[in-house]
């Protein structure tokens, strides 16, 4: 019976340490994520969308780029098939159905290039010197060109022709993708300067 109690003490004692060693870890992870991302365009938006990546992120800038590419790519794939039910709509105008044509291609374009600036930067790996910085320069510049195309597509619904429910939904979407997309550059810049060999 006492060996009993003396194992169950150790358990419950074992339990804590581990959930309080969690806790810890967790807790520095989520101020590593608030520190960085104070250093982004939009530092709520990028607290809001990495928090629940916190135990794969640890403390790490890799890896705290690596979650922010992967939230943009996720929104950027969600938003380009919004778009192309929102081209299949009856009524359209002329004008709407032109801007949302062209929106398509650049929500395309940009899962195309978060897609291939999440794979490159997943099979970097420990790569180290020049080897470091043609990957490092490759993520950048896709991150760059997917924002690029992402304000073109909100630029395709200016004036006031195009208002309406069509353009306001869409543009949200959009918007809330380069909002990412944005902090997204920011933590792979961060990470490329700090890890400079």
């Amino acid at each position: 019976m006492g060996r009993q109690i003396v194992w169950l003490l150790f358990f419950f004692l074992y339990v804590a340490g581990t959930a309080k060693s969690a806790a810890t870890t967790s807790g520095g992870a989520t101020n590593f994520i608030k520190v960085s991302c104070s250093t982004t365009s939009f530092p709520a938006l990028c607290v809001q969308s990495l928090s629940a990546y916190a135990t794969e992120i640890k403390q790490s800038p890799r890896q705290l780029a690596q979650a922010a590419l992967s939230v943009s790519l996720a929104r950027a794939q969600s938003t380009n098939t919004f778009v192309s039910k929102m081209n299949k709509l009856k009524g359209l105008k002329a004008r709407e159905y032109a801007a949302i044509k062209d929106c398509l291609d650049e929500m395309a374009d940009t899962v195309d290039r978060l897609s291939r600036s999440f794979q490159e930067l997943k099979r970097m790996g420990q790569a180290k010197g020049q080897d470091f910085v043609w990957h490092m320069s490759n993520v950048q510049t896709w991150v760059s060109a997917a924002l690029t195309d992402e304000n073109t597509c909100v630029d395709g619904f200016a004036g006031r022709a195009l208002e309406g429910k069509v353009k306001a939904s869409i543009k949200a979407r959009v918007v809330n993708v380069a909002q990412v997309t944005s902090n997204a550059l920011a933590l792979a810049n961060h990470y490329a300067s700090s890890s400079k060999q």
